[in-house]
């Protein structure tokens, strides 16, 4: 054998040799089975928000109530994740009576996530407004006691419109301020109110949320201005309902959806009892997954079709509109 033949054939068995070397380590390793097959992308991630229902939509202010342990059975068996508790519809406030709630939410599987009352901040005797405030300190011990997480706050009214189903105020939502007064005075009464409020939800640990609920906080502009005064405060919130808004609720749902702190999203099966409002949920679900919501979305009925057909269909409306792939 010639020295190029040697050579050639020590370089073959060498090539050989490291060839043999890499496919071993990449059998035990596996790394020769993830070089050959095409790489996956990983399966999208859905996000189902939970969806709750006000006993609002069983009782909207008028005729018998409908029994809230009713309405928790109710959205056990429907699908529920929690029910919404409108203070106006209990039945009692005593501590017996708040427990059984609680009890009874517990054992169908719910939460509840939300209590909803009123105070009206837009009066110039302080001493009403402080009837209110003291209002307000009862119910967030009230929420304490069932586990109530969350308060629903509104700014109130002027009260100088007069029989608003009747007439033209929920297409404008205007209300003109008390004579001698400025939208400004009801701006900072809010602001004051609702510092003492959150002064006592912190010590309680309960968040209160201002919501656009018509009156002075139909302004958007007006509703912002208030609570970023608040927001430094760890238990100010904010509550964006879908049919507060005049006209159209898209652009000012864009505004608030990065702040809200919880959603009542409204329903008019049957026609609304105040009015009626066409609402794409499918563009309302892409407003919040675009805002990166993540809270409850709490149902408020406000048709007047009959809650054991109307409470469903817009349960599986909601379940849609608000089940985000990532």
């Amino acid at each position: 054998m010639d020295n190029s033949t040697a050579l050639e054939t020590s370089g073959s068995r060498r090539e050989w040799l490291k060839k043999s070397s890499l496919i071993g380590s990449a059998l035990l390793t596996g790394s020769f089975a993830h070089a050959t097959e095409p790489v996956n992308k990983p399966a999208a991630v859905s996000r189902r928000l939970p969806i709750a229902v006000s006993t609002y939509s069983y009782w909207p202010l008028q005729g018998a109530k409908y029994p809230i342990k009713n309405v928790i059975e109710d959205a056990a068996r429907l699908g529920f994740d929690g029910v919404e508790i409108l203070h106006r519809s209990m039945e009692e406030e005593t501590v017996a009576y708040q427990n059984k709630l609680k009890r009874l939410a517990f054992d169908n599987g719910m939460t509840l996530p939300l209590l909803s009352i009123h105070q009206n901040f837009l009066q110039p005797e302080a001493a009403k407004r402080k009837t209110d405030i003291e209002h307000t300190f009862k119910c967030i011990n009230m929420a304490v006691q069932m586990g109530i997480p969350c308060v629903r706050m509104n700014t109130g009214s002027w009260g100088t419109v007069k029989n608003k189903r009747q007439g033209d105020y929920y297409t404008h939502g205007i209300e003109p301020p008390i004579e001698g007064y400025t939208d400004e005075d009801g701006i900072k009464w809010t602001i004051d109110g609702m510092g003492e409020c959150l002064q006592y939800a912190e010590k309680a640990g309960v968040v209160l949320a201002l919501e656009n609920h018509w009156g002075l906080s139909s302004n958007i502009e007006y509703l912002m201005r208030m609570y970023n005064a608040l927001k430094s405060s760890p238990s100010m919130g904010l509550n964006v309902d879908t049919g507060n808004f005049v006209g159209e609720p898209y652009a000012g749902l864009e505004k608030l959806a990065p702040y809200a702190t919880i959603v009542q999203a409204k329903t008019y099966y049957g026609g609304g009892t105040f009015y009626d409002k066409e609402m794409d949920y499918e563009r309302i679900g892409k407003i919040f997954q675009k805002a990166n919501y993540k809270g409850f979305v709490s149902l408020e009925m406000e048709g007047k079709e009959d809650p054991k057909t109307s409470v469903p269909k817009s349960l599986e409306l909601l379940r849609k509109a608000f089940t985000f792939v990532d």
